[in-house]
């Protein structure tokens, strides 16, 4: 069977001989172990073993002969003698597999045309698990006395339960250069001094995470939504897996997530994803989906409704709450998966569906519920509350009509009826709860940074809404509440812009001397009053206005080049480039995106039309039990770790089948 990969190579990225460009993420030699080296379990956690032995036929690693179809792989514990898989899973030897791949090796061998072939043999160990705290070698024997060891650890995880229930906040692609500048923009300061400040600010514990990848320093939200979901480490693209070379996008070997883990072992416990994404992006899809390929939309979808159907970690039945845009993918047609009518499936199911905010107001909170309100990704905060004009003649209605969505929830909405859902259906038993504010990244990527900030805000307005909420249900003291990011943008704020004066100049070298910098800087104009169509601040904090005179020089690191005239975009959020000749790759500045602006030099391939991810460290904010754990500088696969003890996930061989153990009330300082 052969599998081409040139097309996909941004599953494969960075090694040593080809920074670029590798052979397959995760496997430095001939012979791949996965989960490779390094990687964490919880104790009885699902995964699957698949190895791999590659064969170059060409290219700087060519060697001649098949790839060993004989290979051997034995499992130990540190300090005990190793046996063979199938007798320390006591499985069958699963049978042999063999396909090939191509891919380059670097950017000259793609300039060239020129790909390495690479036959491989294969098996795959399914569903399988490690139940005792402590350090296991994993070793891979082949081509005769070659080897590959993996190294792995299962922590030792307290199986008391601490918490009933967990909120995870996630503001996609949010840093705190980005909650710094959203508090400038909607709190007012006297002398230096805010007079208020952000929900955030008010948590008691803060920590920042690592986002790297298994195989590049830079992530995408697919593998860090994985890694905080599972405790798993893997490559770009890749949801709750560890991206193999097979040609099969969905046999790479899986990982169990906290959603899973979680109803498995309290089987009356309440799962609820929200998203202002549609539902088959990457984050809310992280949750259920298992797939090396984010892009198998129709799939994620299938998920949530079916699980695993064909490989059941449990007896999963779907999240109680599903609320996002997206409905292409529900819609039966050709972006659902195999034409199903989604709608009538979950409605079968005994959910509840919902299209809009009305509509969700009023659905009842006893049942599973589905609420998907727009096509594709939901409107911003912005546009839904201060530019209302761009809601209409958008055809993005869910019901497919070609109607406009102009009654649409907020997170704030959408968050606060899942916990009423979650609690009614799953009070005593608990539940764990997800909600993203995505465009906080879908709008930095664009370089919109106004409608990002909004978004921002937001959030910072739910996370408020959600304790004042658990407060209100008596549910505040067990709930273990965090607000972190999956990775961040290379965002910051480095003066003002004096766009009255910007507007007057022609000439682009002029322009820029609008820019205030150090003590010309000034102070933020944006909670200055306004109109009042623009005004936004009954109880909560957004700006008084979003056009003032002076406005933020803000921008990222890396873009691609575009007109800039740091004013808000009222007619929709931005497009900094186009592709003059279609389907050239080629993309140039557009100048209609900021018409009385000046041309700024990209700094990416001229390919990329849009900003992209950075290396940042981004902040987890937590509070309840357990928040404690959350302090520091840590890995990212620490949050599904920390997030398992406190909801006592961890289990053994001998207490498969025991009840969790929960003290009802728990002490805290909030």
């Amino acid at each position: 069977m052969r599998v081409n990969w040139i097309s996909s190579l941004v599953l494969f990225s960075s090694c040593a001989a080809a920074q670029h460009y590798q052979r397959l993420g995760g496997c430095p030699k001939l012979g791949c172990v996965f989960p490779p080296d390094q990687a964490d379990f919880l104790p009885g956690q699902y995964f699957d073993i698949r190895l791999e032995v590659h064969s170059p036929v060409n290219g700087s690693e060519a060697r001649k002969g098949e790839p060993d179809p004989n290979f051997k792989f034995t499992i130990a514990k540190k300090g005990e003698k190793p046996v063979p898989a199938t007798e320390f899973f006591q499985v069958d030897e699963p049978e042999l597999e063999r396909w090939d791949f191509s891919w380059y090796e670097d950017l000259f061998a793609k300039d060239a045309g020129k790909a390495s072939l690479v036959n491989v043999t294969a098996k795959a160990y399914r569903k399988v698990a490690l139940y005792e705290p402590g350090e296991y070698e994993a070793t891979l024997t082949y081509y005769n006395n070659e080897t590959t060891t993996a190294n792995w650890v299962v922590r030792d995880i307290p199986k008391m339960r601490k918490a009933k229930n967990v909120v995870l906040f996630i503001g996609d692609g949010m840093t705190t250069n980005m909650i710094t500048a959203a508090r400038l923009i909607a709190h007012r300061s006297i002398n230096g001094k805010y007079q208020t400040t952000m929900q955030m600010d008010k948590f008691p514990v803060l920590g920042h995470q690592m986002t790297h990848s298994l195989d590049t320093f830079i992530t995408d939200s697919a593998n860090s939504a994985s890694a905080l979901y599972s405790g798993h480490k893997t490559s770009v693209n890749a949801l709750n897996v560890y991206g193999d070379s097979s040609p099969d996008p969905f046999d790479d070997p899986k990982f169990e997530t906290i959603a899973e883990i979680f109803r498995r072992r309290y089987p009356g416990a309440g799962v609820g994803i929200v998203s202002t994404a549609f539902l088959a992006d990457a984050t809310p899809g992280a949750l259920t989906a298992h797939t090396r390929d984010r892009g198998q939309y129709g799939n994620v979808i299938d998920s949530f409704y079916h699980g695993l159907t064909d490989y059941p970690w449990t007896e999963w039945t779907g999240p109680d709450v599903l609320f996002g845009g997206g409905a292409e993918n529900f819609v039966a047609g050709e972006d659902s998966y195999k034409g199903q009518d989604y709608y009538k499936l979950f409605a079968d199911k005994g959910y509840s569906i919902s299209w809009n905010k009305t509509a969700l107001e009023t659905a009842p909170n006893d049942t599973r519920a589905l609420g998907v309100f727009t096509s594709s990704t939901m409107n911003t905060w912005l546009d839904r509350n201060v530019y209302q004009s761009n809601l209409l003649n958008q055809s993005n209605y869910p019901d497919g009509s070609g109607r406009d969505a102009e009654d649409q929830p907020g997170l704030k909405e959408m968050t606060l009826k899942a916990i009423d859902v979650l609690n009614a259906r799953s009070g005593e038993s608990g539940w764990f709860l997800m909600s993203e504010a995505a465009s906080i990244d879908k709008q930095m990527h664009a370089l919109d940074y106004d409608r990002s900030l909004g978004e921002l805000l937001e959030l910072d307005d739910t996370v408020r809404a959600t304790v004042e909420k658990l407060a209100a249900l008596g549910q505040l003291e067990d709930t273990l509440v965090i607000v972190t990011a999956d990775h961040g943008h290379g965002f910051d704020v480095t003066g003002s812009v004096d766009t009255q004066y910007l507007n007057a100049q022609t000439d682009d070298r002029a322009k820029r001397n609008a820019i205030g910098v150090y003590e010309n800087s000034g102070l933020s104009q944006y909670t200055m009053g306004g109109p009042s169509a623009l005004r936004y601040s009954e109880g909560v904090h957004f700006p008084a206005r979003w056009d003032p005179r002076y406005t933020l020089h803000a921008g990222v690191v890396a873009a691609p080049d575009r007109h800039e005239n740091y004013q808000v975009h009222k007619d929709g959020p931005r497009k900094p480039a186009l592709e003059i000749v279609e389907d050239s790759d080629n993309y140039y500045a557009y100048y209609k995106d900021a018409v009385t602006g000046f041309l700024v030099n990209g700094t990416l391939p001229v390919s990329e039309s849009q900003g992209v991810h950075s290396l940042t460290d981004v902040p987890v904010f937590a509070m309840g039990p357990c928040q404690e754990l959350f302090g520091g500088v840590y890995n990212s696969i620490d949050i599904f770790f920390n997030m398992a003890e406190c909801l006592g996930l961890s289990e053994s061989k001998q207490d498969k089948k025991s009840k969790w153990n929960f003290p009802h009330k728990i002490s805290m300082h909030v």
